[in-house]
């Protein structure tokens, strides 16, 4: 045989045609936005340009844009139209991102950029992969007119679209103002950054103009009173780097849609590993307040915690740990802030944690120390039937595994609610110092006992003799086993290794639905 024969196709290198250069040329400009004064302005202002973002948000050289050249109608001196959009990847996965430009007319929504954002949100619920936007716009653009606020209605069809179907994570890095909230507001989780990022329907001079009350973008729509007043957001961060940071965390606990569940990591600890700390809890006396925080870490792989809402309604928790490699929601009452009982902010704050978890196939635990709904004319004015509903909505619907542990208390309506057998938990635990009732033991035998305790000589022997009776036989965790309304009382030190056999039992749940086309949760 021969030696192969050689092709030869005659071409050569050649240098850069005007073409050729031409690409170059619009794009490169196109990247520069609104140049480098803008961008020196925008750094003033503490803030990073919408590229600089992605490049700290992304893994490195993933970054692939889309719709680099659009132009918007005021004219073709910047291409772009004031959004960056695309897919790149964080951690190796694939994910949509669109970050507005505010060097280009500082980042106004122009029909140009929100057609833009809507084809990066159409290619995310396309492919199944969540999506992050990063904000920070001046609103819409008045130039356009009604086409700007048509921009922002297909951009909330969208991300309704999305809903349920991929992850949707945005950054308030800047101003965003006016029907613009809404968008962020339909996403399920919202990052601030201390001290630049503001979010307000009305503009602070119309607040005061209209309304008399003075205040200015902070006060009005800060990141500090959004993470702890109002609950707009969920994550609050020192600085756009920690916000992202922040981010890449988040989604290493998310799947990638509804229809797959979200990565495990190889076991970073002894999933027999049992907790001295938790038996110290066990036997602290029950009036005496701890932090759920302590009981949480102890339970997770390596004592780790993402927590969500941190600082918003205290009284209870909420946030994801890892148990044996798996990701899983955590909901605990917190003892530590307001006795840990539930009000509207917290019933609410729970409510669409657990529908979130439920929606991505993530399992649920839940964590009771409960005494009640908290009390007081001005919660029950507003709303507190209507909105703590949403908790009990919220964990009826849920057809992800469920594990529920009853720490101390569980009294009342707020028992039921909590994750309890009678809303379909599938497995119920509960400590020896658990006490599960109507309400509370001191409550309960003053109404019981009230004709006995008044004719006793010695009242206070009595009540005592009586609350002890009480506990015992009525509000100790034996008496909700005897009915099956707890699986099993379990040594406190061995919650860790019990809930990750449950979950394990659980991993193949599968769910039947009534067939209809949806509830009416009660908003």
């Amino acid at each position: 045989m021969g030696e192969p024969r050689k092709v030869r196709h005659g071409l050569r290198p050649h240098p850069p045609t005007g073409k050729l250069e031409e690409m170059r040329a619009r794009t490169q400009s196109a990247r520069t936005g609104g140049g480098p004064e803008a961008a020196a302005r925008q750094h003033a202002a503490g803030k990073l340009t919408a590229r600089e973002r992605l490049e700290l948000l992304l893994d490195e050289d993933s970054f692939e844009e889309t719709d680099l050249l659009v132009h918007g109608r005021e004219g073709r001196k910047f291409a772009g139209d004031g959004v960056v959009a695309g897919f790149g990847r964080v951690s190796g996965r694939p994910l949509c991102v669109y970050a507005h430009d505010y060097t280009v007319w500082s980042g106004t929504m122009g029909q140009a950029q929100s057609r833009k954002i809507c084809k990066v949100l159409d290619l995310a619920c396309g492919s199944g992969i969540p999506v992050v936007a990063l904000c920070d716009s001046a609103g819409a653009r008045l130039e356009e007119g009604v086409d700007s606020l048509g921009g922002y209605g297909e951009i909330f069809q969208r991300h309704v679209a999305a809903s349920g179907c991929v992850p949707q994570l945005t950054a308030i890095l800047g101003p965003c103002a006016g029907g613009a909230v809404y968008a962020p507001a339909l996403t399920d989780f919202v990052f601030m950054v201390d001290g630049t990022s503001h979010m307000y329907m009305t503009a602070p001079e119309l607040v005061a103009g209209i309304g008399g009350e003075a205040c200015d973008p902070e006060s009005l729509g800060g990141a500090q009173l959004h993470s702890s007043r109002s609950g707009v957001c969920h994550f609050l961060a020192r600085s756009e780097p920690d916000c992202f940071r922040q981010m890449r965390e988040l989604l290493d606990y998310l799947p990638q849609n509804w229809r797959e569940r979200a990565k495990p990591v190889m076991p970073s600890d002894d999933p027999r590993r049992a907790s001295e700390v938790l038996g110290a809890v066990a036997d602290m006396d029950a009036k005496k307040p701890y932090r759920i925080h302590e009981v949480i870490w102890e339970i997770a792989d390596g004592h780790q915690f993402l927590e969500v809402h941190k600082e918003f309604a205290r009284n209870i928790v909420i946030g994801f740990v890892r148990l044996n490699g798996e990701s899983v929601g955590v909901v605990a009452n917190n003892p530590a802030y307001l006795s840990g009982a539930l009000d509207i902010s917290a019933s609410e704050k729970a409510a669409r944690f657990v529908r979130f978890c439920d929606c991505f196939n993530i399992p649920l635990l839940t964590l009771v120390d409960v005494p009640g709904y908290w009390p007081g004319m001005e919660q029950e004015f507003n709303g507190l039937i209507r909105k703590g509903a949403k908790l009990v909505y919220a964990y009826c619907q849920a057809s992800v595994p469920k594990v529920t542990v009853v720490l101390r208390k569980a009294y009342g309506g707020a028992y039921e609610v909590m994750g309890s057998k009678h809303i379909r938990g599938d497995v119920n635990f509960a400590w020896p110092s658990a006490e599960i009732a109507v309400m509370g033991p001191a409550r309960a035998v003053d109404i019981l006992y009230a004709e006995r305790l008044q004719a006793a000589p010695d009242r206070e022997a009595l009540r005592a003799e009586l609350l002890a009776d009480y506990v015992r036989d009525r509000a100790s965790p034996y008496q909700a086993a005897r009915h099956g309304y707890i699986d099993e009382v379990i040594d406190a030190r061995q919650t860790r290794p019990k809930v990750i056999r449950a979950l394990q039992f659980l991993g193949h749940k599968r769910a039947e639905r009534i067939p209809k086309k949806h509830g009416n949760i009660p908003f």
